[in-house]
């Protein structure tokens, strides 16, 4: 059995549970430090799913969408900013707010985006499969 899907390039089995569990343990981390450091949750609230405004650019076609999710969806940006929020203090929250909505969605299944389809993700393909008839 292999870990990895051929046709899309997801990971499957073993190698796709473990990546969802770390995933996992970084939310809940993220939510701990969230808490312990006393950030204010209705910011959390408002913004926990800012990040999914970047689906709108599939509305332009697949390739943009793909590219604006994962730009978005990738621990780069939130981790450049928490370093940043070590200078400026200020940025802690949004940075932890941007990791753990990364952290959920990939949790959840929801992987890095290929440019074929919205479905199709490293973590394997989500939602219904729809088939011809």
């Amino acid at each position: 059995m292999t870990n990895t899907n051929v046709h899309t390039g997801s990971i499957s089995g073993g190698v796709r549970t473990v990546v969802r569990l770390e995933n996992l343990a970084i939310l809940l981390l993220t939510l701990l430090a969230y808490g312990y450091l006393h950030l204010g949750w209705i910011l959390f609230a408002i913004l926990l799913l800012a990040p999914d405004v970047s689906l709108l650019a599939y509305l332009a076609n697949p390739r943009l969408g793909a590219q604006c999710y994962n730009l978005v969806h990738s621990y780069i940006g939130p981790l450049a900013l928490l370093g940043v929020s070590h200078f400026y203090p200020h940025l802690l929250p949004f940075a932890l707010i941007w990791v753990t909505h990364v952290a959920m969605d990939r949790a959840l299944g929801y992987g890095l985006k290929y440019q074929t389809a919205f479905n199709d993700t490293h973590l394997g393909t989500i939602g219904r499969t729809v088939t011809s008839r």
